[in-house]
């Protein structure tokens, strides 16, 4: 189990990296339009967030704090839901931008500093 933690922990950094680098190549371009990949590397660290979760007991022998996990889990699901919603209405604002980013990097700061 130590092994499936460890793979999925991966997946999970890979994917918030790609969050972050998607959205930063999303706003560049010109007509700014959100990139899906961004929703697609949110979903998947959720997923990756989740197994995680499942698989810590197995693989730790200490306890898992619940409630950092859920709300870095309400944190990764506001960024699924304002990306959804500018992919929806087709518009990529200075302001989206700027909630997707910043709770990108709330959700790391929370797994480093808590």
């Amino acid at each position: 189990m130590k092994i499936a933690f460890h793979v999925a922990f991966g997946i999970h950094l890979l994917s918030i990296l790609g969050v972050i680098a998607l959205l930063i190549v999303s706003y560049k371009k010109t007509p700014r339009a959100l990139n899906p990949g961004v929703l697609h590397s949110a979903a998947t660290a959720l997923v990756a967030g989740v197994v995680m979760v499942g698989t810590w007991s197995a693989a730790h022998e200490n306890e898992i704090n619940h409630m950092k996990v859920g709300i870095k889990f309400l944190v990764v699901l506001a960024i699924l839901v304002v990306g959804y919603n500018s992919l929806k209405k087709k518009i990529f604002t200075d302001r989206t931008f700027t909630v997707m980013l910043g709770l990108t990097v709330v959700n790391i700061l929370l797994a480093y500093l808590w």
